[in-house]
């Protein structure tokens, strides 16, 4: 996996082998926003204190998205970032403890009821730490996790399944992770996640 950092794109979706009707994917002129910063409704209320747990995780978080995209943005403690031209969104609430990673994928309404059907049998065996969700008329993909608890290894595992998830849409519908089908995808993303660490690791040491 390349780690290159790359300047922010608008997305551009695309999904494959879905049948039983045409699927209307955004592009970069059509699509549906993805929440920004200004939208209340992902924007926890602030928070009168910041356990020391909690202020631990969020300033992992920012040297983790730093070191992956150093044209992040940063409102808070939310995040937009890209990685390899796949753009993810953090959100974070300290006063109920969880954090967010999440991808917007397709237009919901425009994908054939077999496809829905789909992404609930994936988030059954094939999703596993990320699923696929629903809301504001998009399919995302989602990672959540306890706040204080996170680490480092667990964000950088949160951020390659989200964005496996989003790749794999509409073919293998893959966090990457273990799957209970077996199979190779549990290595691939190993390989991946250890090389992700090791540039942290780089980075720290400069």
């Amino acid at each position: 996996m390349s780690l290159s950092r790359r300047n922010r794109i608008l997305l551009t979706l695309s999904v494959l082998g879905l049948t039983g009707g045409s699927v209307h994917m955004a592009s970069a002129q059509d699509a549906l926003p993805p929440p920004d910063f200004s939208d209340e409704t992902l924007i926890p209320e602030a928070p009168t204190e910041i356990s020391p747990d909690n202020q631990t995780s969020l300033d992992m978080i920012a040297e983790v998205i730093e070191a992956l995209d150093a044209e992040a943005t940063r409102n808070g403690n939310n995040w937009q970032f890209t990685l390899e031209e796949q753009m993810l969104i953090v959100v974070t609430d300290v006063n109920a403890g969880r954090m967010r990673i999440i991808t917007p994928i397709a237009e919901s309404n425009t994908l054939p009821e077999e496809a829905l059907e789909r992404l609930m049998q994936a988030n059954f065996d094939t999703a596993l730490d990320a699923r696929y969700a629903i809301g504001q008329g998009l399919v995302w993909s989602v990672f959540i996790h306890p706040l204080d608890s996170l680490t480092t290894r667990d964000f950088a595992s949160g951020v390659l399944q989200t964005k496996s998830l989003a790749d794999t849409f509409g073919t293998t519908f893959s966090s990457g992770a273990l799957n209970y089908g077996g199979g190779d995808s549990a290595g691939i993303l190993e390989e991946q996640l250890k090389e992700l660490l090791e540039q942290l690791e780089q980075n720290e040491a400069v």
